[in-house]
Formats: C-alpha cells, structure tokens, sequence
C-alpha cells in the first residue's frame, strides 16, 4: 500500500485545486450518494447553513463550486452541511514547556486507510492569510498551520451521535483562515455546529492551547488534557475503542508529554508502537507524522527515515510517495 502526498501552492482556487477535484470526485460522488440523495441535504439549505455560520468563507466556495462545473451535487457536497459520517483513528498532544523555555509545538498521528487519503499539502491564500494544511474533502483541513502561527488538528471522538452539523474539517478550515489566537478560534468551536463528535487541539505562538471536544449533542467543552486520542471523557463506542486501542495510546502519550525534554522525544514516541498504528487493512493504519511550531510558523511532515519541512514564508512545491506495510510507513521516492 502506498500514499503520494503532494505539495501544491495556489494562492487563489483555480486550476491546481480543479485538478485536485476532478482527481478525487469521483470517490467522493459515490462515498456522498451511498444513502442516496434525500438522505443528503438540498442545496438551498446547505447555502444557507454556509451563510448563516461561516459566511466569511462564501465567495471561496463559489469559487470552488464553479471550478467544480456548477453542479448541485458537487455544490452540496462543498458545502460539507450533514455529511456522511467518517471515522478515523488518530493521536495528537500540544507539547509547551515553558520551564525549560521551549517554543510550543503541536504533534499528531493521522491514522486511516491509506486508499482514502488525499494526501493534498496545500499551501493558499485564499483570504488573504497564508495556510499551510493537509487536505480533506477538497478544502477541509485535517491539521494544519497559518502565518499568524495558530495550529490545529482533528482527531475522531469516538462517538456514533449524528447531527445537523458541517463536517469537522471544514470548521478546521475556517479556523485556520479567520482565527489568529487560540482564544479566537475556540469561540469559532463553540458557534458552529458539527454533524459528529470530534476532538480538536490547538497551539498558538504565545504559546496558549486549549483542547476542544466538540459534538452535535452537547456544548463545545475545553478541557485540560494536552494529549488526546479518540474518545472524550470516557469510551462510549467499545467496538471503535478496542480497534483503536484509544485508551492505552492516550495513557502512553499523555505520560510522553508530561516527561519529555524537548518536542523531540514526543515525534520519537509518536513514530514507535502503540501510538503508531499499522493496522492499514482495518483503516487504522498511522499515514504521517505532522508536527506544527508556531514560533516559527513552520510544519513538517515526518516518517521513520524521513522528514519533510515547509513554511508559511517559504513553501517548495513537491512530491513524496509512502509505502505501508507491516512495519513503520518511509518514503521510498521524492521528487521537487
């Protein structure tokens, strides 16, 4: 099994993201339309749900819809209002020690099924703040970092609670394009409403954090854990719980976190088992490694024998292919 992961600048939707879209519609169309199409929302009420929450983010997504040929399913699904559920392992921790003086960093695991990742690093400008973010159902982000240094990632939140709610990703997405601080991105979680339960972490340059639990049920709580996997308070999905071993993996990253010296010995402990996954086959499998340093406003994308750095300054275009196994994931080519 293998992954491309494709660094691509546009500061403007236009023929890189189209590319990008006739790419993955395809799987897309048929993963929107598996329940049929009364189980999915019509477009007036996704456009309204759009304006009402996030309008900030309006003129972009008819851009996109455009450049996605203009048709209502495409437009529906763009809008990301009630999707299809979508389920993902995943491990992430804010690691700030200001006792020893270290800048703050967010790590995390993206852990999913190899066949069904974008694998877009996409760097845009799309209002008017650089974001440099891993792509997820065309312009949702999975984690990612903007030039004012905020960083953000998801991870699932172990619930099978559904509601009428926009997919977590593209919240991400309006984060990282309308927030600059911690603070100001948390009161984004607390207003717009998701579909599925979710777990945020966020870091700023200051070197504020805060994690989210967000849900369709129940009010975006903050709470005091810099470490998290994939349930909230407690296991309220068993089955996804032992499948994901989310327990044991936040014990073990939260006691890496409270110990390590520097951000270095949390990457080192994200790249070993448990916290790396290899269950691929199962959808469980760890695909990368993304550690984002706010000070800096830099990210990386990191394997066992490799690491992949870019910037909100400076952004080098490029490709890197990653075969899964049985073992840790390693790029075998790259080509810039």
């Amino acid at each position: 099994m293998r992954c491309t992961f494709e660094a691509t600048s546009e500061n403007e939707p236009g023929q890189r993201w189209q590319a990008l879209f006739t790419h993955y519609w395809p799987g897309y169309r048929r993963w929107f339309m598996r329940d049929g199409d009364r189980a999915r929302p019509p477009f007036l009420a996704c456009r309204r749900a759009l304006r009402t929450h996030m309008p900030e983010l309006e003129p972009t997504y008819d851009k996109l819809v455009e450049l996605s040929g203009g048709g209502d399913l495409a437009a529906r699904f763009l809008s990301q209002w009630c999707p299809r559920p979508y389920i993902s392992g995943c491990a992430q921790a804010v690691w700030c020690d200001t006792r020893r003086g270290g800048a703050p960093a967010l790590v995390r695991n993206y852990d999913y099924a190899p066949a069904l990742l974008e694998g877009a690093w996409l760097a845009t400008r799309w209002h008017g703040r650089r974001v440099l973010a891993m792509s997820d159902c065309l312009w949702g982000v999975l984690d990612g970092i903007n030039d004012a240094g905020l960083a953000a990632s998801l991870s699932f939140g172990g619930r099978t609670v559904l509601g009428e709610g926009f997919g977590i990703p593209l919240v991400l997405r309006y984060v990282l394009e309308m927030a600059t601080t911690t603070a100001e991105a948390v009161e984004i979680l607390r207003r717009v409403p998701v579909h599925m339960s979710y777990n945020v972490s966020i870091v700023d340059r200051s070197g504020a954090w805060a994690t989210v639990f967000v849900a369709p049920d129940r009010p975006a709580e903050v709470v005091p854990q810099a470490a998290i996997t994939n349930h909230q308070h407690v296991v309220e999905w068993p089955a996804h719980a032992r499948a994901t071993n989310t327990e044991e993996r936040q014990a073990v990253l939260g006691r890496v976190v409270d110990s390590a010296e520097d951000v270095e010995h949390v990457i080192a402990a994200l790249l070993q088992p448990p916290l790396l996954q290899t269950g691929y086959e199962r959808g469980y499998g760890t695909l990368y490694t993304a550690v984002y340093h706010p000070t800096e406003a830099t990210a990386e994308l990191v394997w066992k024998d490799a690491r992949w750095r870019q910037s909100c300054v400076k952004f080098v275009e490029g490709t890197r292919i990653a075969v899964f196994g049985s073992g840790n994931p390693a790029p075998t080519d790259a080509r810039s």
